[in-house]
């Protein structure tokens, strides 16, 4: 509803609160789905430990509630370059740095997590939800730097706003998501023992891609940001030809990175595939 408000002149005639507005619905969806997508992971922790002490604790919960706030008021650093209410800015700055405590706890817990690690590596799941515990880490540390106004105005609108999306949304919700499928789906008609090495292979491919490809859009938009700050003197389409080797890293590394996921991806739908052939096959003898 809050995305649609532009369509009542008394918004859309404010170009400012406008965008304000838009940028407030978004990260309110956006947020909805990351809630799902880690109460799932949440659950399948719970599953693979067979314990249910850390999602009953009260430090759960406060880390529940402290990223559901945040996914729902931190939209507020894509705006500080417009000339808003400055109490957004304030707010939004606010509550952008408690994402500090989410990262402290991470590395706070960092050898406990390694140990446990060691013990349950053999599961595929688990691996997913360690690559993602990684992303989230690099994620949150490009996020808070991003939060910060005397950043901020270098990173706006270059290529480390486009590399904070893609760590977050590849790096943790694509990990977590592949994490619960292998958990559900893996063994569900045909064991997966054949396929394995594939998988392993498309995992470490996956992290690695994405990693240059994240490095790569920090680049790009280091040097972006360089060119927007500076005297002004070099066209556009000149700086944008400086950047080409790093679009190329890119688009090496996200080929890269599906190949990666097909790896990973292909056995499991493979699987599928044939359960639902031999459950029509069964439906059809009878």
């Amino acid at each position: 509803m809050e995305s649609y408000l532009w369509i009542f002149p008394y918004f859309r005639n404010n170009i400012v609160n406008d965008m304000t507005l838009q940028w407030k619905s978004y990260g309110s969806m956006v947020g909805s789905w990351n809630m799902l997508i880690y109460g799932s992971s949440i659950f399948l922790m719970e599953k693979i430990s067979g314990s249910k002490k850390y999602s009953h604790a009260p430090i759960a919960f406060i880390l529940y509630f402290t990223g559901l706030f945040n996914l729902m008021f931190n939209w507020g650093h894509h705006i500080y370059t417009l000339p808003t209410h400055s109490f957004v800015k304030y707010i939004s700055y606010a509550v952008s740095m408690t994402e500090l405590f989410i990262l402290g706890r991470i590395i706070w817990q960092w050898k406990s997590s390694v140990s446990e690690a060691r013990k349950l590596y053999h599961h595929t799941a688990y691996r997913f939800l360690m690559a993602a515990d990684i992303w989230i880490f690099l994620t949150l540390i490009l996020a808070i730097a991003m939060s910060i106004p005397a950043i901020n105005v270098y990173t706006h609108g270059t290529h480390i706003t486009v590399a904070h999306t893609m760590g977050a949304t590849i790096g943790i919700n694509s990990f977590l998501l592949l994490a619960i499928a292998f958990d559900i789906l893996k063994d569900s008609c045909v064991p997966m023992t054949k396929s394995i090495k594939w998988v392993n292979r498309g995992f470490y491919t996956t992290n690695v891609s994405l990693l240059i490809f994240w490095i790569s859009l920090i680049i790009a938009g280091v040097l972006k940001a360089r060119w927007q700050m500076g005297d002004g003197k070099m066209a556009f389409g000149t700086m944008m030809l400086q950047l080409r080797p790093y679009f190329i890293v890119f688009f090496v590394s996200g080929m890269s990175l599906i190949t990666g996921f097909y790896f990973i991806l292909f056995p499991l739908i493979k699987n599928q595939v044939v359960c639902q052939f031999k459950k029509i096959s069964k439906t059809s003898s009878c």
